[in-house]
Formats: structure tokens, sequence, C-alpha cells
């Protein structure tokens, strides 16, 4: 009996190594990595129409080397969370990053082949029924863009963190020894393991791409943004003198939706905006685009996928009249110091059951431009938390939040103004002690 109790309990114990090889422990950083990870490696065809999960329609992308990154991290759950995953559900993003990976430049290497069963069955470990073996494709290389998501319900979309989805047209085009693999697929294939890290666009020229997508005029002014040195994590446009977040297009990371700096609502509105990357640095040192929609979205839209919109840039924005009031509800409050003073301001944007987004603006309210700021508040209630939080360095200590400016947004001239913003997991949405001082 004593035999047999340790047969099973070796049984059991191989069962739940499985398991934990299977499903990760803790959840991951999309963020990126400081080393290169290890995932499954799938293909398809080619991208949805009229656009991949980052929104742009495949004729657009960089190259036609591309893949998908998981939407979700989820290990044993197949079921898909709403998009963007919100903050309630933050330790489910996956590699996708709700968007923020797009237009990102990923080298992926390759590894072992699988001899058992890889077809990503839910509930089934990987390479069941086998083994991995390396074999005369180990180690070639290959660039990719980030151009889609991976939402399956399947156990590579869900359980592996780390897995990509390689568009099938690139997987004999790995490079080994200075020659592509050219038989690798579909011989020697079956969803092999590979590793990946990002990595700048490789061979980067010229300046960023800017598209206006289907149905974009000016009451929707949509576009997209790709030909990025290192991805896009924001974009930020001009108005009512100031610079403001552009909202993501849902979680489809290279589209954005921004409003205009002149003619607002008419076919002669101008755009001025600025985008900021995957490292929170503005693209080419705070370069402005400036442009107006293309004569064919005018005034009824476009009707195409992708209408390429041509611009001019500039170092600086537009000078910049007296900022407009902020939104209601909003609260302010200003502190003197250094040779000015600013205030700040925060407008619930948007918000949900159990969470919500704020956009908080510091405004030079002195005679003197400033070069840095910090500014802070209280949350209303000791139950609310930052999720995320873009165009400063934010912290929280208790109910006390402190922004400090991130670099490219520390300057503002005498009556301009600047902004920052964060989502935040609560239901009080009423802001005390608001503060900014120069720095």
């Amino acid at each position: 009996m004593r035999r047999r109790w340790i047969a099973i309990l070796a049984v059991v114990g191989a069962l739940v190594a499985v398991l934990l090889g299977q499903f990760p422990a803790s959840a991951i950083d999309p963020g990126g990595t400081s080393a290169p990870v290890t995932g499954n490696a799938t293909w398809f065809t080619g991208l949805g129409s009229p656009y991949g999960g980052c929104g742009l329609p495949q004729s657009a992308l960089d190259s036609q080397n591309f893949l998908a990154l998981n939407v979700q991290n989820s290990p044993g759950d197949y079921t898909n969370l709403p998009r963007p995953i919100p903050a309630a559900d933050a330790s489910e993003i996956g590699m996708f990053d709700n968007g923020l990976n797009c237009g990102r430049w990923v080298q992926v290497t390759i590894g072992d082949y699988c001899t058992g069963i890889n077809d990503g069955a839910p509930n089934e470990p990987f390479c069941r029924d086998g083994s991995w073996v390396s074999d005369q494709f180990n180690g070639a290389t290959l660039d990719f863009v980030v151009a889609d998501s991976c939402d399956d319900g399947n156990a590579w979309c869900k359980d592996d963190p780390y897995h990509v989805d390689l568009a099938q047209a690139s997987l004999n085009s790995f490079v080994l020894n200075g020659q592509p693999v050219g038989d690798m697929y579909p011989n020697y294939w079956n969803n092999r393991q590979v590793s990946w890290q990002f990595i700048q666009a490789p061979n980067y020229t010229g300046d960023i791409s800017i598209g206006a997508i289907q149905g974009a005029q000016p009451y929707w002014p949509a576009i997209a943004i790709s030909h990025l040195p290192n991805g896009i994590h924001a974009v930020q446009y001009y108005a009512n003198g100031a610079w403001s977040s552009a909202t993501m297009d849902s979680d489809q990371g290279d589209d954005y939706i921004i409003a205009p700096t002149t003619g607002a609502g008419t076919a002669g509105s101008q755009y001025e905006i600025r985008v900021i990357d995957a490292s929170g640095n503005l693209v080419n040192n705070g370069e402005v685009y400036t442009f107006g929609l293309p004569a064919a979205c005018l005034p009824n839209g476009c009707t195409a996928p992708y209408t390429s919109v041509t611009y001019t840039t500039s170092t600086s924005s537009s000078p910049s009249p007296s900022p407009s009031p902020s939104p209601s509800p909003s609260t302010s409050a200003s502190a003197p110091g250094g040779t000015g003073s600013c205030a700040l301001a925060s407008t619930v944007t948007n918000s949900w059951p159990g969470g919500y987004q704020l956009q908080l603006t510091v405004t030079d309210n002195g005679t003197a431009p400033l070069t840095a700021w910090t500014a802070g508040f209280m949350f209303g209630d000791t139950a609310e938390s930052i999720a995320s939080s873009w165009n400063a360095t934010v912290t929280q200590s208790g109910q006390q939040v402190t922004a400090v400016n991130a670099s490219y947004d520390g300057s503002v001239a005498a009556g301009g103004s600047t902004s920052f913003g964060m989502v935040v997991t609560g239901s009080n949405q009423a802001l005390t002690g608001l503060t900014c001082a120069p720095t």
C-alpha cells in the first residue's frame, strides 16, 4: 500500500510540475524585459481587414515581417476580458500591453523543435508526449514589427505569457550564418520555441508616418502613426494654448483621436501633435508635426482604410494663447516658487465602475517661464490607488500623490500649460489639497 501511495504522489508531483511550468505564477512586465524571454511561436497568414490589432492595414506596415503579442496573461482562463483591459484586471494584461507595444520592433531567435504535440489545446501542456530538441535551425534570427494582437481562447494566447504569432511568409526568412534558412517551414516547424526581446527599429531613417484612418473627419480626427524609432506610448495635441493627451482608439496602439489646433470642425482644421515613444521620450526631441486632413477625407470622412497625410515639422509649438478654463468637474490650486508660479487643475475625463481617468493640467500663471515643476494632491479615499500614469513621474504614499515633470514637459512658457494623466482604481473622484510649485 505504501508503494502505491508513493507512486500516486509521484504522479501528482509530476502533474503539478507540468502545470507550474505551463502557468506563470505572477503578473508579467508588459513594458519589456531585461533579457530575452522564451515562449512558443505560432504563425498566421496576415492582418485582418481593414486593420490588424494595432490599427494599421498590412500595406502600411514598415515591414512584412510582423507579429502579434498576447492581449491577456490569464493561465487556465480562456475567456476574454473587455478591451482595453480595465485597471481592475491589470494583473492579466499581456505583452500586447493594451496596445502600448504596437509599432515596437522585436528580434526573434529560433529555439528548440517539439517532437510531441504542440497544438495549444486549453488545459493541456505544451509539447505533450514529446520533448524539446535542438536542430540545425537553432539560433536563426529575424526582426519583426508588432502589428497585431492574439486574443484567441487557446493555451498559446492565454497560458504562455511570451507566445508570439509570426507572419507565415516570414518563417523561411530567418537568417542563420548570413543566409535565409529556406526550408524550416513546414517540415521542421511544429510551433517551435523561440526567444525574443524588444529592440530599436533596425536601420532607422527618416521620420514618422501619419495617416488618416477610415471615417476620420474634422469632427473625429482619427490618425494612425507608424515608422517609429522606438514604438509609440502617447500622442499629445496642441489646443487652447496647452498640450493635451490624445485618446487611443480602443487598444489599437498606433491610432489616436486628436483635437484641432485651429478651425475646429471645419474643412480647414489644422493639427499640431507630438509623439512620445516607448521609453517615455518625445520623438525627435519634441518635434512638432503640423498637418490638415487630406482632401479625400473632407467633408464627410475618409473612405479608405488609410490615407497618407503630408505634414510639416517645427521645433516648438505655435504661440500659446491663454489656456481655456478646465471643464467641470475640476478643482485647482496654485503655489508660488522660484521665479514664477504655477497652478494645478484636475478633470475626470472618463469613468467606469471601480475606476476613472484623470487629466491634470499644470499652468504657468506667473510672468516667468517654468523650467521644472512638482505637483501634488490628496485622494478622497484611502482605497484609491494609481493603476497607470503618463507624462509625469508619479508616486503615491497613502492618499498623497506627488507628480514630477517628465524630461520633455518641464519647460512651460508664461501663460502656457502642460498636462499629465493617470488611471485610478477607486470610485471617490474628489481630490483635495492640489498644489503646484516650480522646482
